[in-house]
């Protein structure tokens, strides 16, 4: 069917005066004695297109003006009688689809909540198609920030026989069917599809710090799972991982790469999705706009783990879990050093090793590892960044006080036996950073088909 876009419409001068026709969705509709009004929608632009239908002049279909109609309209692109866009004269009104009286798309009942229930229609909100649209952006502007600086994209599996993070927490992938028996857990895998146990991936860094030992600096950006009984506004059993892996880069190198990036990011966001963020800042979280800018205006802040805790330790009376040295950090405590400390986004370093991963490289004080947390006003924990340990035998030992299946991790090992140099990574949860940067409190909204423990749509 050929046609314009509404965007093209709203912002193509040179169609002032011309003949269009456009297709959308019916989003309002108002009625008087001698002219109606449609405001239609394609998704192409957050703005509407008025339709100006004269009456005297042409006889629409009554289905044509329910909300959530799909509707083809005819007509002459005219400078709008209020304001300085434009609206089209409709010339012929032509239903495409029609639309019930019970469509669950009414002001009275799209609350958030409600939303959540038909994932399939919410995207047609104003609320969700702004979402949407940042979020395509940004994922735009990620590409495009590593292909400037010479990244190279892979794809690293998504079915996989280990465990990155070493918590167990995988979804398990299997041919056996119901009720299937075996002698023992050996046997049961022994038959199945891989001859061993395979799951969902829940990081692609192993195999990106793989290819990183090749090209120096490559990103991986896919999907990971986790099943992780977390039912909170901050986590997902399926969500999206930003992970780059740089060769010859220490902790911090990748500090000072997770830093431009993520201003980068959005800079790109507040540049190309000015109708959005005005829409963000006035209906979901007053002061967005002006939170963003003052990251991009920041030098981010870099505090010692250590330090942290004293620093938090002196207000321990106004948080719900105590803080103590070797103790990992809650989003209240992320929240008062970033908010109330430091006013800007921070870097938390020197981890304790007891509650990092075994792959991030070991401290001389040997209770430490080279990690750190990037937090940010408003949300907390965004990136989490490390240098991985390039040293064989150190990493050996780790893996042995955790009790890990050395063979499963053998080509792991290799890196650090044929040319280990120092590397560093990080990870960025995509859904996360599309929440911060549009004000948006749950998780569960800033992804097409969220899935959580017990809740699969």
């Amino acid at each position: 069917m050929k046609h314009i876009d509404i965007f093209d419409v709203l912002n193509d001068s040179a169609l002032l005066g011309e003949e269009v026709t456009v297709c959308g969705w019916v989003r309002t509709f108002r009625d008087s004695a001698q002219v109606a009004f449609l405001e239609l929608g394609d998704g192409t632009s957050f703005a509407r297109l008025q339709i100006v239908v004269d009456k005297n002049a042409i006889e629409i279909d009554p289905e044509c003006v329910k909300n959530g109609a799909s509707v083809c309209v005819v007509g002459e692109v005219v400078k709008a009688y209020r304001g300085d866009g434009v609206e089209v004269n409709a010339k012929k009104v032509r239903l495409l689809g029609k639309c019930p009286s019970d469509y669950p798309i009414q002001k009275k009942r799209t609350t958030l909540d409600f939303l959540r229930t038909i994932p399939h229609l919410r995207l047609r909100t104003n609320t969700f198609t702004a979402v949407f649209r940042v979020r395509s952006v940004a994922a735009q502007a990620i590409h495009r920030y590593f292909h400037q600086h010479r990244y190279y994209y892979m794809n690293t599996p998504i079915i996989t026989a280990s465990d990155c993070e070493g918590a167990g927490e995988m979804f398990r992938v299997t041919t056996h069917g119901y009720g299937a028996k075996a002698e023992s857990e050996e046997k049961f895998y022994e038959t199945d599809f891989f001859g061993q146990r395979a799951g969902l991936s829940v990081s692609g860094q192993l195999e990106g710090e793989v290819a990183a030992t090749a090209f120096s600096k490559i990103y991986t950006f896919g999907p990971s799972f986790r099943a992780e009984k977390s039912n909170t506004t901050k986590h997902l059993s399926e969500f999206w991982h930003v992970e780059p892996e740089v060769a010859f880069a220490e902790l911090p190198d990748i500090m000072e790469i997770a830093e431009e990036m993520l201003k980068y990011v959005i800079r790109a966001v507040m540049e190309e999705c000015k109708d959005e963020m005005n829409f963000f800042d006035s209906f979901v979280e007053k002061g967005l706009k002006d939170k963003l800018e003052h990251v991009l205006n920041s030098e981010f802040g870099v505090c010692d783990y250590t330090d942290a805790i004293e620093i938090l330790k002196k207000e321990n009376g106004k948080f719900v879990y105590p803080v103590e040295w070797g103790c990992d950090l809650q989003t209240e405590h992320e929240k008062y050093l970033t908010e109330v400390v430091f006013k800007k986004p921070v870097f938390v370093t020197n981890y304790p090793k007891d509650i990092k991963s075994f792959y991030m490289k070991q401290n001389p004080d040997g209770k430490t590892v080279a990690a750190t947390d990037l937090l940010v006003p408003g949300i907390g924990e965004i990136i989490g960044c490390s240098e991985r340990e390039a040293d064989y035998d150190k990493l050996v030992s780790v893996m042995k006080v955790r009790n890990m299946d050395m063979d499963a991790y053998k080509q792991y090992l290799d890196l650090r036996v044929f040319g280990s140099v120092p590397h560093s990574g990080f990870g960025l949860g995509f859904e996360r950073f599309v929440m911060y940067v549009t004000g948006m409190e749950n998780i569960r909204d800033v992804t097409l088909f969220p899935r959580w423990v017990k809740n699969i749509m």
